[in-house]
């Protein structure tokens, strides 16, 4: 019996299954992208990510391959040097990475979410300075600081602060949670420039080395170890005028912006992580055999396993739908938060019940489906928590009642 099963099951499952199935067109350009992340990530992902969680080493030279291939600035149009991708082909890639690394595809997020913000935001010295060389990978990845140890969901309560003073803003205050922080080249940083409340705050870009900007040791986390997790300190940070991205003001509008599409992407993740558990839990029950069966053989096992593939492709369908929906120029709020907290209870649904079919062994390191178990407890919380993304729903059912 295989110690590691489950990943090159996982792509023949994502390839039996197809994407047809759904009823939703998928462009060769948008199968394209998703196959090429699928295929990096198991030439090049899959082998170390075990590693990498024991170590919690980020994954330097595989975010530079990914870099110089464009998959950090999907989203970026074509015209700004990005590969111009839909938020279909965004989902389909976030899956295919997540599926061979959970930490890998978070970077990815947070990346993307950076560079759509800059491609949509930034002016034209803005976007040569740093845009350009960022979509061609020079930079590495870029962090999208907003959540601090006080303001998680609540991110108008922000407290970092900006004041101007003789043609430059000082910062102080501190950001938690920043996936990449220590390793990223760009930092988008929201602080208080105004009053108190959403309307007062802005948006800066902080480069990496800045005096009075102060990384942090990487969180010992339990899961999406090698994501380089980490706190952001500003004291008496400077950095120029230049630096404020967009209007003074618009910093909560620009986070907003994002949040639709950052979803989507998190949907994604929490898909390939399923799917992955899901493709493990099959190969073992084939394998394994109880009282001189197969583990197959049993009607509890059948019914978790249609159990499973139901909750995947309902997240699936309503990952598309929102998708989509983006895709047609959709604010698309309740679909985004559907999709984003269907797929990620779904998910921790799905590797729970394949840890059950492992019994003792899916307790253990040496199979796929614990580090999975442990991944895939933080997307309920990440990108907007559950509670978050229903009363985001709630909102939208309500306006319509």
């Amino acid at each position: 019996m295989s110690r590691w099963p489950g990943l090159a099951a996982g792509h023949e499952a994502r390839t039996a299954w197809g994407m047809k199935r759904f009823g939703f067109d998928i462009s060769d350009e948008e199968a394209l992208i998703g196959q090429t992340a699928a295929d990096f990530a198991s030439r090049r992902l899959a082998g170390g990510a075990a590693e990498r969680d024991r170590t919690g080493r980020f994954p330097v030279e595989a975010i530079q391959e990914l870099g110089a291939m464009g998959l950090l600035a999907m989203k970026v149009s074509e015209k700004d040097g990005g590969a111009g991708a839909t938020n279909v082909g965004y989902l389909l890639a976030m899956q295919g990475i997540a599926a061979a690394c959970a930490s890998t595809a978070v970077i990815l997020a947070s990346s993307n979410l950076a560079a759509k913000v800059l491609a949509d935001h930034a002016s034209s010295v803005q976007r040569e300075r740093w845009l350009a060389p960022y979509v061609r990978g020079e930079l590495g990845p870029a962090s999208f600081a907003l959540t601090e140890p006080l303001g998680g969901s609540d991110a108008a309560a922000i407290r970092t602060r900006a004041r101007l003073e003789g043609g430059s803003w000082i910062l102080d205050g501190e950001k938690a949670w920043i996936t990449s922080g220590s390793h990223a080249a760009l930092h988008l940083v929201f602080a208080r420039t105004d009053e108190e409340g959403k309307e007062g705050m802005s948006c800066f870009v902080v480069e990496r080395g800045t005096p009075g900007l102060i990384v942090g040791k990487d969180e010992d986390k339990m899961g999406q170890r090698s994501s380089g997790t980490t706190t952001l300190a500003f004291d008496g940070c400077r950095i120029p005028d230049g630096h404020l991205l967009g209007k003074r003001r618009g910093g909560y509008g620009i986070a907003l912006s994002a949040l639709g599409a950052g979803r989507v992407g998190i949907a994604g993740l929490s898909l390939g992580i399923a799917e992955a558990a899901f493709a493990a839990g099959v190969t073992y029950a084939k394998e394994r055999r109880v009282f001189g069966q197969a583990l197959t053989s049993f009607q509890n096992t059948q019914f978790v396993l249609a159990d499973s593939r139901m909750d995947l492709d309902a997240a699936w369908l309503l990952a598309f739908r929102a998708a989509r929906a983006l895709d047609a120029g959709e604010r698309a709020g309740a679909e985004t938060s559907m999709a984003k907290l269907f797929a990620t209870e779904a998910c921790g649904r799905v590797v729970d019940r394949m840890v059950q079919i492992h019994g003792g062994y899916g307790y253990s390191r040496e199979f796929l489906v614990e580090r999975l178990y442990r991944d895939a407890r933080v997307t309920r919380i990440y990108e907007g928590t559950s509670e978050i993304q229903r009363i985001v729903i709630a909102r939208d059912v309500l306006r319509d009642a």
